[in-house]
């Protein structure tokens, strides 16, 4: 029927069958940060931004979720501005030092490319600081083109937990008049993070926790202050 739908299904299987045991030790990272009420922060630069912040203050989502957004890297402010940006060493730091992060909090790097300064350096600095980082990234596509970094690492070379979006190299799963289309590193991405989150909740609650999850802001007779008053200390963005 439509090329892009076939693709993408099968693309999605692929995820899961080629790194279950990886995608299991991401989950269980996730559900002992319930757990140990420790903070999950995300951060991404370009469209690589939305994945961090699909699990951002959002109805059915982890209040213990910081998402370390910046417009400087986001393509309101310029797409080609965002994407040198993203290149330049140091900014990554300047970010980080916004934002409260603690030992045992959980770091997720989302880069289709992996080879940026910024989310390179962003998974250095919390590994030093004693975080655990979980980078999604194109494995194809990191392979195949060099690191734009001064150390000539990529991202997935510095993970500790390194989760393929299986996107093929220019993010695309259609080709129209021999041109690539179709981007494919969203949907992947928002994928991976929510399957981590779900999986991760089931952790949590079966050892007790009460999970800390928003409720629609558009459903009468829910509320959830107690939540942005239990966070706001250590969420940046709430």
């Amino acid at each position: 029927m439509y090329e892009y739908w076939t693709r993408l299904k099968e693309q999605l299987d692929v995820i899961i069958e080629i790194q279950k045991d990886t995608i299991d030790r991401a989950i269980q990272m996730m559900g002992q940060s319930i757990i140990s009420d420790k903070i999950i922060h995300t951060f991404g630069t370009g469209h690589s931004h939305m994945i961090g912040l699909e699990l951002f203050a959002r109805a059915g989502g982890l209040a213990n979720v910081n998402a370390m957004l910046d417009s400087t890297v986001m393509t309101f402010e310029g797409a080609r501005r965002s994407a040198e940006i993203e290149r330049l060493s140091g900014m990554a730091q300047i970010i980080w030092d916004q934002h409260t992060v603690t030992e045992g909090d959980l770091m997720i790097v989302i880069s289709n490319s992996g080879r940026n300064a910024m989310p390179i350096e962003m998974a250095q600095i919390a590994k030093s600081h004693g975080l655990t980082v979980i980078a999604i990234t194109s494995v194809q596509q990191s392979r195949r083109y060099p690191s734009r970094h001064q150390s000539k690492l990529k991202l997935m070379e510095i993970a500790d937990i390194v989760i393929d979006n299986c996107v093929p190299p220019g993010d695309g799963l259609v080709t129209i008049d021999d041109t690539l289309t179709g981007a494919a590193s969203t949907i992947s991405g928002a994928f991976i993070v929510n399957l981590l989150a779900t999986e991760a909740m089931k952790i949590a609650a079966d050892r007790g926790v009460n999970l800390p999850i928003y409720f629609s802001q558009n459903i009468d007779g829910f509320s959830n202050d107690e939540l942005y008053t239990r966070y706001e200390g250590r969420v940046k963005h709430l």
